[in-house]
């Protein structure tokens, strides 16, 4: 029976386990932190990621606790519409998904296969010609016939094996909470199609989960981001701050934000990896190390596909394993995802420059030409996840 180390129990971590599980490997899940634990937000999946998961088993599941996300338009902070709303083809409309219901689907389908440890932090990697692949925290190594490094923007392991890869901030910080149905403001309630708002250095999003007296993890989702350093002040503070900075934009962000429960703000730095590295496959021994998610490809969020990216490379990995040799298959999967990744990338950072624009004269010739550059950039990454395909050894 082969073998793997997954670091990292984030969802693209839970994913691969239980991919590579699925497919008859023993696996040993290592996360750094105590207990596995999502955060409360959740997460929008473009077609490539739906289509991912999918492939990977997880079809049921996620038609149980998703919901379509209508084109709710984009406006400006006066109310004016840049991007009108618009119905889009079913099979390029993307679904939102509670976090933690994700997150249940995934663990439960980890099976007995999998060993979860808790607490372990990765300090060292070994990945030599003649030796297995490994890591170890210092106390023990962990040996397989294949390590996959799921550990975040900040992977260890990709410090190790790719160190001309740094992770730089992106210049902006986000906030995300899921308001819950009985504190949700009835104009979101009444409106539930949601929608963008983008201003000069700003941009407030928001999208329903699910219906209204859903028995699912329902509410609405909101998520802003905003040009600047992250926030130390606590979270009541900074509701305060965003507030203030949101005020006079189109309703129901204000009534979101005051309903907004300070105990359910996540703040993140925007950061993201240059350049990214030259290779996701380290051979080693009979198989080697992949990198895989934002250890990988970590990009601001501007077109939600991080998740997305991150299950690619799960459903892309479990493919190749499944019938050719296994270095074989780290070759062709470095092949595969770092075109589709870099691809990716090249479109997100495009759309940080419109979101960043500031000055008068620059928002004037931004707003003018949104119309066209939004559906421009959404409808290629659209595209492209509509082209995307697990690949078949």
């Amino acid at each position: 029976m082969r073998s793997a180390v997954v670091v990292g129990a984030g969802l693209g971590g839970l994913a691969v386990a239980g991919a590579l599980a699925g497919s008859g490997w023993r696996v040993t899940l290592l996360e750094r932190a105590d207990r596995v634990r999502p955060e409360p937000t959740a997460v929008v999946l473009w077609p490539n990621g739906v289509r991912a998961l999918r492939a990977l088993g997880l079809d049921t599941a996620l038609a149980a606790i998703s919901t379509p996300l209508a084109d709710g338009g984009v406006r400006r902070p006066d109310g004016h519409w840049l991007v009108q709303p618009r119905p889009a083809a079913a099979e390029r409309t993307p679904v939102i998904v509670h976090r933690e219901d994700l997150h249940d689907a995934l663990i439960a389908g980890l099976g007995d296969r999998v060993e979860l440890r808790t607490g372990v932090t990765i300090r060292t990697v070994r990945a030599t010609p003649d030796d297995r692949p490994a890591v170890g925290d210092g106390r023990q190594m962990f040996a397989a016939d294949l390590v996959v490094a799921a550990d975040g923007t900040d992977s260890v392991v990709r410090r190790h094996l790719a160190p001309t890869s740094s992770v730089v901030s992106s210049g902006c910080a986000t906030w995300a909470a899921v308001v819950p149905w009985y504190r949700a403001p009835q104009a979101a309630v009444d409106h539930p199609d949601g929608g963008e708002v983008l201003g000069a250095g700003y941009r407030f999003v928001v999208a329903p989960l699910g219906e209204h007296g859903s028995t699912r993890r329902g509410g609405v989702y909101w998520a802003a981001t905003a040009a600047g350093a992250p926030r130390p002040e606590p979270p009541e503070t900074q509701l305060t701050l965003l507030r203030r900075w949101y005020a006079g934009w189109p309703g129901p962000i204000g009534d979101l934000l005051d309903a907004t429960d300070p105990g359910a703000l996540v703040q993140h730095e925007i950061r993201e990896l240059r350049p990214l590295p030259r290779t996701y496959a380290f051979p080693a021994g009979p198989g080697g190390v992949v990198l895989l998610g934002d250890a990988a490809h970590a990009m601001p969020p501007h077109l939600g596909q991080g998740a997305c990216l991150a299950f690619e490379d799960a459903a892309t990995l479990q493919s190749l394993v499944r019938e050719i040799s296994l270095p074989d298959a780290l070759a062709r999967y470095d092949r595969a995802r770092r075109p589709r990744a870099a691809t990716v990338v090249r479109q997100t950072r495009r759309m940080s420059a419109v979101l960043r624009t500031r000055g008068r004269l620059a928002l004037r010739a931004r707003d003018a030409a949104l119309g066209a550059i939004t559906p421009r950039l959404l409808g290629n990454a659209a595209e492209a996840a509509a082209r995307w395909q697990p690949p078949t050894p």
